[in-house]
């Protein structure tokens, strides 16, 4: 279930509770009457199912509450509690297949921003992907991939194009095209420096057939790509977070920008070339596997059948007697 927190001031209260009390899947309603200080207010709260979220948060925005007051929505841990089954029971649909659009927004809008972290991280995954290559070690490779946190942009773009938020998948885009050239900038003078050194040659690359797959595209780059996409996201809407790291080890999409700057620094631009094509495959196939998922989950109530059912218990709260 999720908790719902709202601030409201008090003139909008009566109409907040008949709104929940409107929907069945909405229960452990609390209202603690003038104790929010700022914004000042009531402060309602309540828990409600997966599946009854989008509604109940379209008939609270309607209210015009973000902008008179507060709302917050977060994850129960645990809940026991007869009337919490019941609700979940009285919600239309199953919890794992429930896509609360505000909470995956929010989510990956935080992802999505390029900030000193996400290059730094970035950075850190492309120089383990390039000293990998350098000795041929796959464990090495696969500690780059999960590192790398390219994931959050592209699942922010899946979201963005889905909901047609242009903001957010600019931001996404943003975020991919500036920092991946900004890791392999850094990767390649520290490439070229240990090239100076010894400690990377053309023939060790050359005889580094355990990472040989980050740069051989094929039919299964796409086929990776796809299925590692559809389960992050899958991940990310179910809230089953354990399993974006299997997502991360699955895809190739950093050690192919490491292998790239080492076999540009060597001069194997062929390989270079097949390894920035590995690049492009992974990330239009997280990207395209991310906008199915999200296009196949089973819908909940719509956004008008939402505001009939609020006019509804509005209408009943301003009756007479009420």
């Amino acid at each position: 279930m999720l908790h719902l927190r709202v601030i409201s001031p008090p003139e909008q209260t009566e109409a907040l509770l008949a709104v929940l009390a409107a929907d069945p899947g909405v229960t452990h309603v609390t209202l603690a009457r003038g104790m929010a200080v700022e914004p000042a207010g009531d402060l309602v709260q309540a828990d409600l199912a997966r599946e009854a979220a989008n509604t109940v948060l379209a008939d609270i925005k309607a209210l015009g509450l973000v902008h008179t007051g507060g709302i917050t929505l977060g994850p129960v841990a645990t809940v026991l509690s007869d009337a919490a089954e019941a609700a979940e029971r009285a919600a239309p649909g199953d919890p794992d297949d429930a896509v609360v659009w505000e909470q995956l927004q929010a989510e990956t809008h935080e992802e999505s921003s390029l900030s000193a972290t996400f290059l730094a991280f970035l950075t850190i995954a492309c120089l383990l992907s390039s000293i990998g290559v350098a000795t041929n070690s796959a464990v090495t490779i696969v500690g780059a991939m999960v590192v790398g946190p390219e994931f959050g942009p592209l699942a922010a773009l899946s979201v963005a194009l889905v909901r047609r938020r242009w903001r957010l998948a600019r931001r996404s885009m943003i975020a991919l095209v500036v920092a991946f050239p900004f890791a392999m900038a850094v990767t390649a003078v520290a490439t070229l420096l240990w090239e100076r050194l010894g400690w990377i040659t053309t023939e060790g690359v050359l005889d580094a057939h355990n990472v040989d797959f980050i740069y051989q595209v094929g039919p299964f780059s796409l086929v990776v790509a796809l299925l590692a996409g559809a389960a992050g996201m899958l991940s990310l809407v179910s809230a089953k977070s354990a399993a974006l790291v299997g997502v991360f080890i699955s895809v190739t999409t950093v050690p192919a920008a490491g292998y790239a700057v080492v076999a540009a620094t060597l001069g194997e631009w062929h390989r270079a070339l097949l390894s920035a094509g590995q690049i492009a495959v992974n990330l239009v196939g997280i990207v395209v596997a991310g906008v199915l998922v999200l296009w196949l989950r089973p819908r909940t109530a719509s956004l008008p059948e939402s505001v009939e059912r609020r006019r509804r218990a509005l209408g009943e709260q301003r009756a007479p007697g009420r």
